[in-house]
């Protein structure tokens, strides 16, 4: 008989809440502090005025809080401050970080989903923003439907075709667009996209009118409007409520740097 050192048993035993709760902390020692309520006043000013620049209302525009990597912790004192919507990328650590935070949170998906991951998704998310293929879309609508919910999405667009990135081509998706919509458990809002990245906000500009333009189109195949544009992020959301966006997706400027242990996808 093979007998496991103690340690081994014990790291064994852990629960996933524990495995964060303990990642976090180890984190945090690492981790310089920053001023969530300084931050979040002025992500909120800027945008109130790219909406003035817009000629449109600030409450026409949702700040999503990415939390991936973060603690509990950091979401609890962000919820604090007035932020009920909040998003991670990956159906693993949302399973073990949603359950330590304020129940009254509203969470989305936002990194690419596997069809395997669909169960726990549909469970854990009132949003799905990267829905990119018909069959992750029949895969969700099967989960939704086994659930009794409906599952609100948006579509994620690779508008520059980036082999880098997720997302329907956006030709592709003009062709698959009625099939998505007619799913019985799936609610289609809107578009998604994640821009190349530059250090200079203006070039992506060109990436969001694309999204708007091709929301449009949309909109005209489906004879009924779609709600949000979920585009812009740290360094370019200005930008991004200025070509029309309804959510922006915002970590680094509210939480600080990502730990150094975040792998991206």
């Amino acid at each position: 008989m093979l007998h496991r050192p103690v340690s081994v048993i014990c790291v064994n035993l852990l629960s996933a809440g524990a495995y964060l709760s303990l990642f976090t902390q180890i984190i945090s020692n690492y981790s310089p502090r920053v001023d969530l309520a300084a931050n979040l006043e002025q992500i909120r000013q800027r945008i109130a005025a790219a909406c003035e620049r817009a000629g449109r209302p600030p409450e026409s525009v949702s700040l999503l809080a990415v939390s991936k990597t973060h603690s509990p912790e950091t979401v609890a004192e962000a919820a604090r401050l007035g932020l009920t919507l909040f998003a991670e990328n990956k159906v693993q650590e949302a399973k073990a970080k949603i359950p330590l935070c304020p129940g009254r949170l509203r969470w989305h998906m936002i990194g690419h989903l596997q069809s395997n991951k669909c169960r726990e998704a549909v469970d854990l998310f009132e949003m799905i923003q990267s829905v990119d293929s018909l069959h992750l879309a029949e895969e969700l609508n099967k989960r939704a439907e086994q659930a009794a919910k409906k599952m609100p999405i948006l579509l994620e667009v690779n508008i520059v075709g980036e082999a880098s990135k997720f997302g329907y081509k956006p030709q592709q998706l003009l062709v698959d667009l009625t099939r998505l919509n007619a799913f019985p458990r799936l609610e289609v809002h809107g578009l998604m996209t994640v821009p190349p990245w530059t250090p200079v906000a203006e070039r992506v500009r060109p990436v969001f009118k694309k999204l708007r333009e091709l929301k449009g189109q949309c909109e005209q195949i489906l004879g009924a409007p779609m709600l949000q544009l979920s585009m812009g992020m740290t360094g370019d959301f200005e930008v991004a409520i200025e070509e029309g966006a309804t959510i922006v997706r915002i970590g680094t400027a509210l939480f600080g740097e990502r730990p150094k242990a975040d792998v991206r996808k």
